[in-house]
């Protein structure tokens, strides 16, 4: 078939491959040029022999690429979209709407396309430019499970009208009852099935399920219409222990700790409408609630193993009264005590001659004082005052970490917990084998199996507060580096700054953010 043909040149196709035979002298690559630009199908893949035909002027046909089909049709991998291309002139193509129109039909019905399909408008096709003429419908994946949860009682101060936080009138506890709603899950549900260009059905996806987190020892499971919800087992208070919702036991004591009540230990939250009366101690494993407005004056101990330390009023240590909290200690004041938080310590009015740690320290920064003793934190101290026109010696310290001391330690930890696991798993297996013969053991092998379950447990026990004690350290790695005391009224002469390794003793009144700047201390 010949495409084009004048007195200087044959342009020809046969079976689908092009050939160019030179009739004169003097034709040059320019001329041809400007013929295949009439010719959208033309596509020249042998440059070398077209321009060695034009050069050698050649007076027989020459291959010199392939004469492409009017229309292009072509399916992505996935079948979910169909595009064309047309490779006509757009004179051609305005001219001849219909048989083109036409033509992209019969393709789409060879290659089954029965879904989806788009109309193109011929007034703005391009020659050589794709177009879509069918899309699938995407699978729709289904809604995530919702999960939500009885809210716990905040544990931070108010603030009021005045803009000053009221460190203690806080809902520190709260109480529930058996079968109080404690949560729930809103299943996933199933997505919205898509549909390929084909017609085939693609599946949809299923939401992600969200697990309830709770103790199964103080809370179970139930099915209420079309929700699993989540319900108490006992009466007690809320709480959470390493991200898991649990129903501790609560122990009220409506009066003071002291006589009537001996030294208290508890495994729960304990709740004391009055105080802790001289010389008494409180240890719980959950949160612990001082209320009486007094505060505690010369307790001995007062300690959460997992929980927070609340005191409404404050203490009045005379150098005897310790409190130590596994999370935060919130607390009046203090005055000449021991306050030791794995947290923060947040202290409404002052401390007076008292030691201090915790990660951050605040006190009111408006009026907040600290004077003499020793406070000492990981990552800052704030507060409005330090010292006092008598120079009393007070010591501020702001710790850092060192990172590297730290990582090496979780890692020991993580090794360490490991191994226990290990031995726990060999444990296990031995524990289930010897149960099966308990009912024929004689009175010595049921010892040692008793002892062997202890032992188990007791290595439960180490690898729970390893695990707590490595969360801890990763959570402090987490924490910023920006270091700091802030004393934002007045810090008196007298007054021990400390950052890291960087210290000095004020030698008159000042204020400000005190921090490391270029290596320095910036006091």
């Amino acid at each position: 078939m010949i495409i084009e043909e004048n007195e200087e040149v044959v342009l020809s196709e046969e079976r689908g491959r092009a050939f160019i035979t030179i009739k004169v002298d003097g034709y040059n690559l320019k001329k041809f040029d400007e013929v295949t630009r009439k010719y959208a199908r033309l596509k020249v893949t042998n440059f070398m022999a077209l321009k060695k035909a034009v050069e050698n002027k050649s007076h027989e046909p020459i291959e010199i690429g392939c004469w492409i089909d009017s229309i292009d049709i072509e399916l992505s991998a996935d079948k979910m979209q169909a595009v064309v291309t047309i490779y006509e002139s757009q004179s051609y193509i305005q001219e001849h709407t219909q048989e083109i129109q036409s033509a992209i039909n019969q393709l789409v019905t060879k290659n089954n396309i029965i879904y989806g399909q788009v109309p193109i408008d011929f007034q703005k096709v391009i020659t050589g430019k794709t177009y879509i003429i069918a899309t699938g419908l995407p699978p729709q994946k289904g809604t995530d499970a919702i999960v939500t949860y009885l809210h716990q009682a905040e544990k931070k101060p108010e603030i009021n009208a005045d803009g000053k936080a009221n460190y203690f009138d806080m809902n520190f506890i709260v109480e529930i009852k058996e079968a109080t709603w404690l949560g729930e899950k809103i299943p996933a549900q199933e997505g919205i099935e898509g549909r390929n260009i084909l017609g085939e059905v693609i599946p949809s996806e299923k939401g992600d399920d969200v697990p309830l987190k709770y103790d199964s020892e103080s809370a179970y499971e139930v099915e209420e219409d079309g929700k699993t919800v989540l319900r108490s087992k006992t009466n007690g208070v809320i709480g959470e222990i390493n991200g898991v919702l649990s129903v501790q036991k609560h122990l009220v004591i409506n009066g003071d700790v002291g006589l009537e009540t001996g030294n208290l230990k508890f495994d729960g939250s304990i709740q004391i409408k009055g105080t802790v009366l001289p010389g008494y101690s409180i240890i719980a494993s959950g949160d612990i609630s001082v209320e009486s407005n007094e505060g505690v004056n010369s307790a001995e101990l007062i300690k959460s193993t997992e929980g927070d330390v609340f005191i409404k009023g404050g203490i009045f240590g005379k150098d005897i009264t310790k409190i130590e909290a596994y999370k935060n200690i919130y607390i009046k004041h203090a005055n000449g005590c021991t306050l030791e938080a794995q947290e923060n310590v947040f202290i409404g009015f002052y401390t007076m001659g008292s030691t201090i740690f915790g990660n951050e320290i605040f006190l009111d920064e408006r009026k907040g004082k600290i004077i003499g003793g020793k406070v000492i934190a990981i990552n800052s101290i704030t507060a409005a005052y330090a010292g006092n026109s008598l120079e009393k010696k007070t010591e501020l310290i702001v710790l850092g970490i060192d990172r590297k001391i730290l990582t090496e330690n979780a890692k020991t930890k993580a090794e360490e917990m490991m191994k226990l696991q290990e031995e726990m798993t060999k444990l296990n297996f031995q524990l289930s084998q010897l149960n099966q013969f308990k009912n024929t053991m004689s009175t010595q092998q049921i010892a040692a199996f008793e002892q062997t379950k202890q032992k188990y447990h007791m290595m439960e026990n180490e690898v729970k507060d390893l695990d707590i004690e490595i969360k801890r350290i990763l959570s402090l790695l987490r924490t910023s580096t920006d270091y700091f005391i802030d004393i934002t009224q007045e810090a008196n002469a007298g007054t021990v700054v400390q950052i890291g390794n960087k210290s000095t003793t004020l030698s008159k009144a000042t204020k400000g953010k005190f921090k490391i700047e270029n290596g320095e201390l910036n006091v």
